[in-house]
């Protein structure tokens, strides 16, 4: 019992990146990179490859960035591009590591690198990175090495990745706009009232006369942004942020505004035809990699990115589990158009499920690409219009009680 309690109590061995050079038996300068914990164990591994070690140095872990799926989509690019080359594993993991101007990326690389050279397989070696590599991601690494195709799904893999990066950056293009329209008028209208109407109001007190209702509205509302606008921004900050991080945090939380996103407005149908292309993208990819149908559900179920999606490809695999063909199984979620099951069904009976899900991605992606364009072209003049009511009003109220002035006089 000592013994398992000092084991427990005894603190992890943290491991470092070292670059060594050596000699190997006939005489040839070698040189790389390894993970361990200490110069003694690179020493310990080294004579047992028959490397006579000349010099070892410890990397100095520099801080860089956070690795971005950005990042993880252009590693998975020039992984492609160079095994198809036909450089070398280990050298493509070289050359890209040492290439990155990122230190996070280039550390993630190495740390993969490492359990490469010490034995592990390209799949085991990026599940030690879940945060970066997910279950998708490793599935297809899995069967490309199982099938000898690792070039191949490689470039599949990237060229997805690639696709799905380009739909969220649309969809965060047809959201950022209309957001930041609302952000700039939201301070706009609060500079105004805080300073500018203040200084209207000691003009219109000399006046000695009865104020337009309109104009003594926008004065009482001036006098409370002015007396409480602390706690006003105080409670819509604290408000955006209980609402984010319940929402991130909450899983309740989570499936209500998935539901509820998929049902706005205009943009609920930007949502569902993104959610539709990224579903059809990675089942067309997974499958055409070699995975089979109801494992490669299982990574697909989480791919479309929302929750409506995710529970209804978790019926499809329970489905196609006991004997169901995958169009059949679709039709009972409500969920896809009809357009989706039919070409589905067509790839079913022609054997060619995977080419016929990715043009219904590609389909989709244009969809996707239509939409971002007409909702852009649609927001601008709504946001004139309400822009303009708003501020244009303001700017009435204020003049009002001179134009009455002036027809007096």
């Amino acid at each position: 019992m000592a013994t398992a309690s000092a084991a427990a109590r005894k603190p992890a061995i943290k491991d470092f990146n070292f670059t060594w050079v050596g000699q190997d038996r006939g005489g040839k300068t070698v040189r790389g990179e390894m993970r361990a914990a200490g110069e003694a164990q690179v020493n310990a591994t080294l004579r047992r490859q028959g490397i006579k070690v000349v010099e070892v140095k410890k990397q100095r872990r520099g801080r860089g960035g956070r690795v971005t799926e950005k990042d993880l989509t252009l590693f998975t690019r020039q992984l492609a591009t160079m095994l198809k080359s036909g450089v070398p594993l280990l050298q493509a993991f070289d050359i890209v590591a040492k290439g990155h101007s990122n230190a996070a990326v280039a550390r993630l690389i190495m740390e993969v690198r490492s359990d490469i050279e010490t034995g592990s397989s390209l799949k085991q070696s990026f599940e030690k990175h879940p945060l970066y590599f997910d279950t998708l991601y490793c599935n297809l690494i899995g069967a490309g090495e199982s099938a000898g195709i690792l070039d191949t799904v490689l470039d599949r893999l990237a060229v997805y990745k690639e696709k799905i990066l380009a739909i969220k950056s649309k969809i965060k293009s047809a959201l950022f706009y209309p957001i930041a329209i609302v952000v700039v008028a939201f301070v706009i209208t609060a500079v105004i009232m805080i300073f500018v109407i203040p200084a209207f109001k000691q003009v219109f007190k000399s006046f000695g006369a009865d104020l337009p209702a309109l104009t003594q509205i926008v004065i009482d509302l001036s006098d409370l942004f002015v007396a409480y606008w602390w706690a006003l921004f105080g409670g819509i900050g604290a408000a955006v942020y209980g609402f984010f991080y319940s929402w991130k945090r909450s899983e309740r939380m989570q499936h209500a505004m998935d539901r509820l996103l998929l049902r706005v407005p205009v943009f609920g149908d930007l949502i569902r035809k993104s959610a539709i292309a990224r579903w059809t993208r990675t089942l067309s990819t997974t499958f055409a990699a070699g995975v089979p149908l109801v494992e490669a559900l299982e990574s697909v179920a989480g791919a479309a990115g929302n929750y409506e999606y995710f529970s209804a490809t978790r019926r499809i695999q329970g489905e196609v589990a006991t004997g169901s063909s995958l169009n059949s199984a679709m039709q009972g979620t409500d969920v896809f158009p009809n357009m989706v099951i039919q070409m589905v069904a067509i790839g079913e009976e022609a054997g060619s499920l995977d080419t016929m899900l990715g043009k219904v991605a590609d389909y989709f992606e244009q969809e996707v690409d239509d939409s971002v364009e007409a909702l852009s072209s649609l927001m601008e003049p709504i946001i004139m219009v309400v822009l303009g009511t708003l501020i244009g009003g303001l700017v009435i109220a204020m003049y009002m009680p001179i134009f009455k002035l002036g027809s007096v006089v």
